[in-house]
């Protein structure tokens, strides 16, 4: 019975970090799309206005999952209403599109 609690748990895991229908990221795709996001989060991923987050080098899943949250309305406080509207815009493709090329990019801005 153990062994079956943990295949259902590993299941449910696996499916958390394998991005929606198999898709091939585009990190050039996603630094096109990244135009807009540069306003708050800086032309390199770090950001431009003290508090908000810098995106360049941060994990690609966290990314994917936190863009998703947004888009579906699970993420509050904060400036999520702002990501909220920016999010609803996005397809999945641009989602983890956007995520490849901010993982991509040096944690430092590269600077």
């Amino acid at each position: 019975m153990r062994l079956k609690h943990y295949t259902i748990a590993g299941l449910f895991a696996l499916g958390s970090v394998i991005p929606v229908g198999g898709l091939a990221a585009d990190a050039e795709a996603g630094k096109a799309k990244a135009a807009v996001c540069a306003a708050c989060h800086g032309k390199n991923g770090i950001a431009s206005i003290p508090g908000y987050p810098n995106l360049a080098g941060q994990n690609e899943v966290y990314l994917q999952n936190a863009l998703k949250a947004y888009k579906n309305k699970q993420r509050a406080g904060g400036q999520a209403v702002v990501m909220q509207g920016q999010a609803a815009a996005l397809s999945d493709e641009d989602i983890a599109n956007l995520a490849a090329y901010y993982s991509s990019l040096p944690a430092d801005g590269g600077e």
